[in-house]
């Protein structure tokens, strides 16, 4: 055998035994992730479950309100790989097309008044007096804030529409009066542990964390309660202004049914594993699934508004998604 077969051998074995190398090769490092309170809960059970079919890929997860989670991309600059908002249009006026190009619709929710027993009339509250409830004196409510969380903003729409819905005059600013500023949190989940050690006594949260937390809700009509499409043009009728993209600038967020959206951040650190993550979640029997399990309705498949947009995310995505408006 000659010497140039010999090495025309060793160099196919070595590119044989390569290819599964690469082939095999999984995503590995340090993966950051923003995203919404209210996703947190979720959001640790797709980790635990990722990183055990990737475990050399590190999740590092950062929970705030989703537009203090979007501005630390915009305004900080902070390294970020995906980033989750509990309203996918904190993305579409934050965050493209600068720092993204895409805008994936995974999940939807509802507004609901949460209590314990330890609440003051949690004996007698029931979705017909709610509201009378909230304006008695001695009764301690809150919500999250309207410029850093969603929920904030969506809080004083649902109490805008029912206004309108109860036919009273003058209902929103009688009971925003008697919330006083200092029940007004960053984000909605901090909520939950003022209620659970009795020093709230109602808070505005979504229906998936009322339910991952185990409080009581009062579900409010599907006319107010911002967790269905098909009373978009009624939900449009409220509207608040909230900080906007500039420091000092504001910009206007109108009623829609709840949704929620995630990105690819176009300079994500690590991309691979970013790709991975987003696979997993969006997969109906992966993310969508746990999503699911805890009392939040997934979209599936998940949703973009274009083919455009579709196309434009990476292959291993394309067909997670569905165009839809």
């Amino acid at each position: 055998m000659g010497k140039g077969y010999q090495l025309f051998i060793v160099v196919a074995v070595f590119c044989f035994c390569s290819l599964p190398v690469l082939a095999l090769s999984a995503p590995h490092g340090v993966l950051t992730i923003f995203h919404a309170g209210s996703l947190s809960v979720p959001m640790l059970a797709m980790e635990k479950a990722f990183e055990a079919q990737y475990p050399k890929v590190d999740v590092r997860r950062e929970s705030s309100g989703s537009q203090k989670a979007a501005r630390k991309i915009s305004d900080l600059h902070k390294p970020c790989d995906i980033m989750a908002s509990a309203d996918y249009k904190v993305i579409d006026k934050l965050l493209r097309p600068d720092f993204t190009d895409n805008n994936i619709r995974f999940a939807s929710n509802q507004m609901v008044l949460c209590y314990t027993d330890k609440s003051r009339f949690a004996d007698s509250i029931t979705a017909d007096n709610w509201i009378d409830i909230l304006q008695q004196p001695k009764v301690i409510w809150g919500h999250s804030a309207p410029d850093l969380d969603p929920c904030g903003y969506r809080t004083l729409m649902v109490l805008q529409l029912a206004e309108g819905y109860y036919q009273q005059p003058g209902l929103y600013k009688k009971t925003i009066a008697n919330r006083p500023k200092e029940n007004v949190r960053p984000k909605a989940v901090e909520l939950v542990s003022l209620l659970q050690t009795g020093n709230m006594d109602y808070a505005w949260e979504y229906r998936s964390v009322a339910v991952q937390h185990g409080l009581k809700y009062i579900e409010l009509p599907e006319e107010i309660n911002l967790g269905n499409y098909k009373f978009d043009q009624q939900y449009a009728k409220a509207m608040v202004e909230v900080s906007g993209k500039t420091p000092g600038s504001k910009m206007t967020m109108q009623g829609k049914s709840i949704t929620y959206g995630v990105t690819l951040l176009k300079d994500a650190p690590n991309r691979e594993a970013a790709i991975a993550f987003l696979a997993f979640m969006l997969d109906p029997s992966g993310g969508l699934k746990i999503l699911e399990e805890l009392g939040q309705p997934p979209f599936s498949p998940a949703r973009v508004f274009s083919i455009e947009m579709q196309s434009s995310l990476p292959a291993e995505l394309q067909s997670l998604v569905t165009v839809r408006d």
